[in-house]
């Protein structure tokens, strides 16, 4: 594998693995590869952004591991290699890909029979940043001309009139205004172009002033303006600056989060209708983001292909689960994949080559068919399992899944990652993604990155560095098997470096990836005020809110002690319905936080304390939010102010 530079790019001269693979002597050449080496890229409008993508760092990277993994891989083959289909990727007609879109975003009321009832969006539309509003206009503006194109016989409305519909509503839901309990130090910074109509914020316009006036450094990731309006707002101020950095590990920014003060939500911290409206919003955003960026972001489509629905290797992550949760209630992981990790790890991290080299493929290949036959029978016999067998294995499980960990719809824009121009925004782009990964998938990638974290803070020992964990795992996560050769060949070699660097980027910020941006959790809670506010407007519903009000009055008075009648202003009531103490009168002051009120419970010593089995948290719940845990350092007063009407609980997770 070999690499020489010239004026007019990088030429890439690749060894095909079954030839040798890696490099090796004899091993048989397929051809040149040319990967641009310019170091900026013009969007349409004629911005420039200097680019820190993959090509910078290609000369950096030793390339070698990655080749001798794909040599590997293709010498192991699969379990059910010949059993394998190719999935076929579904060309979308005209308009097909955008209304697609539209229904994945919570938005398919906005187009075809029910166009009519667009009301319903509009509380979502209102809470919409303008970098995420011309997103949705643009792709409503598509499935508007080809609908009028097929004459489809359905209401079309005009893009404008959607919006419209927000500017006219009588709570001008639209233009800003809002209930002060949704403001917060986070909406000082975003701008608005006063000449491009209505404004889509989470703030009044007294309250804005220019993003330059409190400038984050380069290594702070700002999760409170929507990164959209970041790009756009560094795009017209051409100030496109590029955070640099070569293949090393100590080469990557330091990026960091500023302390928010109301608390950092993780995904698994919201309730499931707010992490609905997380997965909508992220998908808005994410696309607003790269059209600001000037780069096509298109979800991959398969036709539907007939699974194994038994198993271990080569079967979908649901019916894997669906087949442990018989065996562990409750368990988010597969067993096996779990399985294989401890078993790993229970020799020692500190083993040379660690990932990197291979257990003799025959044995992975009889390990395989053992490991269906008695796995969950519980008669395998795991101490014939070599730490270097287990790491195949696991590798192998992950490249036989019928679909990508990183999903059909999402593989290519987790590969696309790479184009984007600076490392912020990579980083950016790689948040949105995690968010829009299925749970399975999500919850599955968080304990495979944490695993390989763990390997690398061995790397004194086993000489796998962050680099090198990435080049050894690059393959395995995004040259899928299900696409067909001509896509893996192109994946093998031409997106080589890039999917390398984007698995380092996943590795070194997983734990930035998890967090939920707080411009995302401002819109949800602005979604449930301003639908709070609609719902009061219905008669019917009022009626029914009524009812709902009187019974729980009634029930309250019931279960109600004397110190629980009146509640001093500054001063909140915590239920801790599991706990010894079961409620208390907490003061807020400007440094109390969550962690000190549970503290506070837990320190009382009468009682039972079974509970104590699991940690428990102080939640949020009701209010502008459905329900989120929230984390210790949480400051209460701050949090308080954002949302005075929630109830707080403290209680232990899914519990």
């Amino acid at each position: 594998m070999n690499w020489r530079s010239g004026s007019r790019g990088v030429v890439l001269t690749a060894y095909h693995p079954s030839g040798g693979g890696g490099g090796a002597p004899g091993g048989r050449r397929t051809g040149q590869y040319t990967m641009n080496h310019d170091h900026s890229k013009k969007t349409p409008d004629g911005a420039s952004f200097d680019r820190s993508g993959s090509q910078d760092s290609l000369d950096e990277l030793s390339m070698d591991d990655y080749w001798k993994e794909l040599e590997n891989i293709h010498e192991t083959g699969g379990n059910n290699h010949e059993e394998r289909v190719a999935l076929v990727l579904k060309e979308p007609d005209e308009g097909e890909l955008e209304e697609e879109w539209l229904k994945e975003a919570g938005l398919s009321n906005l187009f075809g029979e029910s166009s009519g009832d667009s009301l319903e969006s509009v509380v979502f539309l209102s809470t919409l940043t303008r970098t995420q509003k011309a997103a949705v206009e643009k792709r409503v503006e598509t499935v508007t001309q080809t609908m009028r194109k097929k004459n489809k016989q359905h209401q079309i409305p005009d893009v404008r009139d959607i919006f419209r519909l927000q500017n006219d509503s009588k709570g001008k839901i639209c233009d800003g205004s809002e209930s002060s309990t949704v403001r917060t130090s986070e909406n000082k910074n975003e701008t608005q172009d006063e000449t491009k109509g209505p404004k889509f914020s989470l703030q009044t316009d007294e309250q804005k002033s220019p993003l330059k006036d409190m400038p984050f450094p380069d290594t702070d990731i700002n999760l409170e303006i929507s990164f959209s309006e970041q790009a756009a707002n560094l795009k017209d101020s051409s100030v496109g600056k590029m955070c640099k950095g070569g293949g090393g590990d100590t080469l990557l920014p330091n990026f960091r989060l500023p302390k928010d003060k109301t608390g950092t939500t993780k995904i698994g911290d919201l309730a499931h209708q707010d992490m609905k409206n997380v997965y909508s919003l992220a998908l808005i955003e994410l696309t607003a983001l790269y059209d600001v960026l000037g780069i096509e972001f298109k979800q991959q489509k398969a036709v539907k292909i007939k699974n194994k629905d038994s198993g271990l290797f080569g079967v979908p992550l649901s019916v894997l689960l669906e087949q442990d949760q018989k065996k562990v209630p409750g368990t988010k992981i597969p067993l096996l994949f779990q399985k294989l990790i401890a078993q790993i790890e229970e020799a020692t991290l500190e083993t040379e080559g660690l990932l990197r080299i291979p257990g003799v493929a025959t044995r992975i290949k009889s390990l395989c068919q053992e490991l269906e036959a008695k796995f969950y029978e519980g008669t395998f016999n795991w101490e014939n399992v070599k730490q270097h067998d287990a790491a195949s294995l696991l590798k192998l499980f992950i490249r036989e899944l019928p679909q990508p960990l990183l999903t059909v719809e999402y593989l290519k824009a987790f590969q696309d990652v790479q184009n984007l121009p600076t490392k912020k925004h990579q980083l950016q782009a790689l948040n949105l993604l995690v968010l829009l990964l299925p749970e399975a998938n999500r919850d599955t990638l968080k304990v495979l990155l944490e695993f390989l974290q763990r390997v690398i803070d061995h790397r004194d020992k086993n000489k796998m560095t962050l680099k090198n964990v990435a080049m050894v795992m690059a393959p395995n996560l995004f040259t899928f098997h299900g696409f067909g050769s001509k896509t893996i060949e192109q994946s093998e070699f031409v997106m080589a470096a890039g999917t390398a660097n984007v698995m380092r980027f996943m590795i070194q910020y997983q734990k930035l990836l998890w967090t939920i941006p707080k411009f995302i959790v401002n819109q949800i809670r602005k979604q449930n005020t301003e639908s709070q506010k609609k719902e009061k407007k219905d008669k019917a519903m009022k009626k029914l809110l009524k009812k709902m009000a009187y019974d729980r009055e009634k029930h309250e008075k019931q279960e109600k002690t004397p110190n629980d009648a009146d509640v001093p202003q500054g001063v909140i009531r915590v239920q801790a319905p599991h706990l010894s103490k079961v409620s208390m009168a907490i003061q807020l002051t400007e440094e109390l936080k969550a962690g000190d009120i549970v503290a506070r419970f837990l320190s009382q010593k009468s009682g039972n304390v079974q509970t104590l089995k699991k940690e428990v948290f102080l939640y949020e719940i009701g209010g502008n939010i459905g329900e989120r845990c929230l984390d210790k350092d949480t400051y209460m007063k701050d949090l308080y102010q954002l949302n005075p009407n929630a109830e707080w609980v403290i209680k232990s997770k899914q519990s």
